[in-house]
């Protein structure tokens, strides 16, 4: 595996143009769940429902770091909401999932839609190998920012 060494400076500059986006992302999630009336917890829950499916309100409060009795509370809120629904495990009945129902606000759609696009122009002017590249880091700083927000829970 060849490693590429890049100038201290480089990495420096690096760094803090990667902290001015991590700071954008989370400023234009959290402006979005306010704008369509939603916690930043709420929000958050929604999203990794969405994305990894149905799981125990005990995985969720793990992944939301949370306690159980603040992510009870955030399921009942959004189980009125009408965004998320507990059902039985198909596969051990005594145990409840809370997934999904698909339904979102009626105006996140739009919201997001302001960053789809230019996000996915950007990535399609990459190269194949830039865009391996960029699919290599980012599937590494989620598993080390996963990893770090876990220690830190615990």
């Amino acid at each position: 595996m060849q490693e590429n060494r890049q100038s201290g400076d480089d990495l420096v500059a690096l760094a803090a143009d990667y902290r001015r986006y991590l700071a954008s992302v989370v400023m234009f999630h959290l402006a979005a769940a306010d704008a369509v009336g939603l916690g930043a917890n709420d929000y958050q829950a929604s999203s990794i429902l969405d994305l990894d499916g149905p799981m125990t309100a005990g995985q969720l409060a793990s992944r939301l770091g949370l306690s159980t009795g603040a992510t009870t509370r955030l399921i009942d809120r959004m189980e009125r909401s009408g965004y998320l629904r507990r059902t039985r495990d198909a596969t051990d009945r005594r145990r409840v999932l809370v997934q999904h129902t698909q339904d979102r606000p009626e105006q996140l759609d739009d919201i997001l839609g302001k960053v789809t696009e230019p996000v996915a122009a950007v990535l399609r002017a990459l190269t194949p190998e830039q865009l391996e590249g960029v699919a290599k880091y980012v599937r590494g700083a989620k598993d080390a920012y996963t990893e770090a927000t876990a220690q830190i829970n615990h």
